[in-house]
């Protein structure tokens, strides 16, 4: 059982879903045990290769069962969601007009399927830590490397971490943003998201704006 997504609220371009995934990187792992279900939320670093879908890899706890006892051959599933927003009806012109309409949510989300291995390589993980700090801290003025803490102490803390990777065999995207809306009514969304000025609602306003524009 996939996301339902409407076709016009597809999003099949790898490289916008990429772009979503690395802006937003905190995704949930949804993953079966011998328990059921479980959510675990997980920074994940996106590699492009192997092309098509790339590769996510991440890390958790080693108390953390996930990595224990994950049903092996089952789908997982992280899911990565950017901006959402309410959306009144009374932003919509054509309201005025005949009064059919309702309130929605608008929301862009990217589901990536694979297969799960244990990264449990002190090596691996190293390389990945550094990576993840890297991309993290490279926006800041004085970035923290590993090699900044006491070599003792990283080896602790990396010895209560196991790695995971996964190879994405499916990629799913959906826009949700007012696409199904003439254009007055898109511009009417605009205006209102713009005038609650927060930061979710005027991001939201700029992907709207940006689909409409056929982007």
């Amino acid at each position: 059982m996939a996301m339902y997504i409407p076709k016009h609220f597809e999003e099949p371009r790898v490289e916008v879903l990429h772009a979503l995934m690395r802006a937003h990187p905190l995704a949930t792992l949804v993953t079966l045990s011998a328990d059921g279900l479980n959510a675990n939320h997980i920074p994940m670093l996106l590699s492009d290769e192997p092309a098509p879908l790339g590769t996510l890899r991440g890390h958790v706890a080693r108390g953390n069962a996930l990595w224990r006892d994950v049903v092996q051959g089952v789908e997982v599933l992280a899911v990565f969601q950017g901006p959402d927003a309410y959306i009144s009806p009374s932003w919509y012109p054509t309201k005025l007009e005949h009064g059919k309409a309702v309130p929605t949510w608008n929301y862009v989300v990217a589901h990536a399927y694979g297969s799960l291995r244990v990264m449990d390589d002190a090596a691996w993980l190293r390389a990945h830590l550094e990576a993840l700090t890297r991309q993290h801290e490279a926006a800041l003025p004085a970035p923290w490397h590993i090699t900044d803490a006491p070599p003792d102490y990283i080896a602790q803390m990396m010895a209560a971490v196991v790695g995971i990777e996964i190879s994405i065999t499916r990629l799913l995207g959906k826009w949700k943003v007012s696409q199904n809306q003439p254009a007055q009514n898109q511009a009417g969304v605009m205006a209102g998201l713009r005038a609650r000025a927060d930061a979710p609602s005027l991001a939201m306003a700029e992907l709207i704006k940006v689909k409409s524009s056929g982007a």
